[in-house]
């Protein structure tokens, strides 16, 4: 039997929505051939596929992440405005392809518009200079009149773009990374880049490019960002992904103590330089790029499946784990973005003229539907597991959360094992349950079902009522699933 107790009054911090959040790239055909198709009797008439923005419109994405990655190292955003028949084609070295700049700022401020999403920029902090990341800055969201601001005006926007989120760099401590930059040259550059594009505008808010390798100096490489620049960082971005290369389905289920790890070793981090450093203002983290990714790693623009990931169930529950423990470290993560999309590494896949949901897609639906303001503190108990390393794991990872609004309980469980179902109990304490619940299931056959154009729904959702006593519910977990409860207080 296994037991989740949940105590309203123990709060751990405001899930802030931004956890949300996408990434989008210039990359394979995430835009060319997925988010942007002129042409295709599946788009709008500004060129937007309609059945991906409607599969978009489901996710409820708060925040999109753009337009790299890689491929910002070597941007030049002045390449991406102005008429599309004058816009030059480039060489670009991150992923060995040819970018037409079709699609570029004013088509992806669009674009979010058309999602209700935030627009997030990454400024060229590999070959690019503090001038161009400034000069972006005041096209976007300058409103005197300027040469920069009446260009935006000229290209048919007149009231400024308000890009709130901007990020110096992306992977900045990559040897990959077109402008690598070493602990010292990073620092001393964010400082440089940040001053200005703070004076441009200074309601931004700034990231700076702080850890994706998890190797080397890491810890040196946050301390010198927040001894020399900590009152321009309001995010310290982080990035990962995970995946199961050793087709070790136990073993890829304690993925979840790796995110553990390095949430907390950054939280740590900033606890301790705000300490040292008597910082004042809150710094939070933004897992703004985050995925499960291995099969195609390693894979070129040249290659037919560019970076194109078929997902199986068993990465939607490790897709699920992320969301648990964004929620469980809701006082420090205030962004997530899932990398990526569409097509490229994502839970939406298009051809021509069709489109599946891939099975990533639906844990991140049911816990944006389902996800309240409030993380709560669970304590659990029950079954568990031990594998590699790994001793005496609980078989469900569990999160909560509360909406002080609408007084709703959500309760979030991934249960792990393969062939067990997981009897439940659930405990309230400070309330009681109004009535029954609803359970939104995300499952399939096995742990290997993909989704495909063939069999789109072999993994999807399905909903249940949950039958509720005054404060306790027993609720049985199908094997490898991601389930949301939802009750009404």
């Amino acid at each position: 039997m296994n037991y989740i107790k949940i105590d309203l009054d123990r709060q751990l911090g405001n899930v802030h929505p931004h956890i949300f959040g996408g990434f989008t790239e210039h990359l394979g055909r995430c835009f060319y051939g997925g988010i942007y198709e002129p042409g295709s009797p599946l788009a709008d008439e500004q060129g937007f596929r309609k059945d991906v923005l409607e599969a978009l419109q489901r996710l409820k994405l708060s925040v999109v992440r753009y337009p790299g990655g890689n491929f910002v190292s070597g941007y030049r955003w002045m390449d991406g405005v102005g008429p599309v028949e004058s816009r030059p084609a480039r060489l670009e070295l991150a992923w060995r392809s040819v970018e037409t700049n079709r699609f570029g700022t004013n088509e992806f401020i669009e674009f979010c518009r058309k999602i209700n999403a935030e627009p997030y920029f990454v400024v060229n902090c590999g070959d690019g200079d503090m001038r161009e990341a400034r000069d972006w800055v005041e096209y976007c969201n300058g409103s005197q009149n300027t040469a920069l601001a009446n260009l935006r005006r000229a290209h048919g926007y007149d009231a400024p773009h308000n890009v709130k989120y901007w990020s110096i760099g992306n992977e900045v401590d990559g040897g990959w990374q077109i402008g690598y930059k070493t602990p010292e040259e990073y620092a001393r550059a964010y400082l440089e880049f940040a001053k200005v594009m703070k004076w441009v505008d200074p309601s931004i808010k700034l990231f700076a490019s702080a850890v994706s390798t998890w190797k080397g100096e890491f810890v040196e490489r946050i301390q010198l960002l927040l001894d020399q620049a900590h009152e321009l960082i309001d995010y310290l971005s982080i990035h990962w992904y995970v995946g199961n290369p050793e087709n070790d389905f136990a073993g890829y289920m304690t993925a979840s103590e790796l995110i553990e790890q390095r949430i907390s070793a950054i939280e740590g981090l900033i606890r301790a330089m705000r300490l040292q450093r008597k910082i004042r203002q809150p710094i939070a983290i933004a897992v703004d790029e985050w995925n499960v990714w291995y099969r195609t790693m390693g894979a070129t623009a040249a290659e037919q499946n560019n970076l194109e990931e078929k997902y199986n169930l068993e990465d939607a529950l490790v897709v699920a784990m992320h969301f648990n423990a964004f929620i469980r470290h809701a006082r420090s993560v205030k962004m997530a973005n899932l990398a990526q999309i569409v097509n490229v590494i994502a839970p939406i896949f298009t051809c021509s003229d069709n489109l599946f949901l891939q099975t990533i897609f639906h844990p991140f639906e049911i816990y944006r539907r389902a996800c309240g303001s409030t993380a709560l503190d669970v304590h659990w108990t029950g079954d568990t597991f031990s594998v590699n390393e790994f001793s005496a794991l609980r078989t469900l990872d569990v999160s909560a959360t509360l909406d002080d609004r609408t007084r709703t309980l959500s309760v979030f469980v991934v249960n792990r094992s393969e062939t067990e179902a997981m009897e439940t109990v659930i405990t309230l304490d400070g309330g009681q349950f109004a009535g029954t619940g609803c359970a939104w299931i995300v499952n399939g056959p096995d742990i290997k079902a993909e989704n495909s154009f063939a069999d789109p729904n072999r993994v999807c959702t399905t909903e249940a009522a949950v039958t509720t006593r005054a404060t306790s519910v027993n609720y049985t977990f199908e094997p490898h699933s991601v389930t949301a409860l939802s009750f009404d207080l």
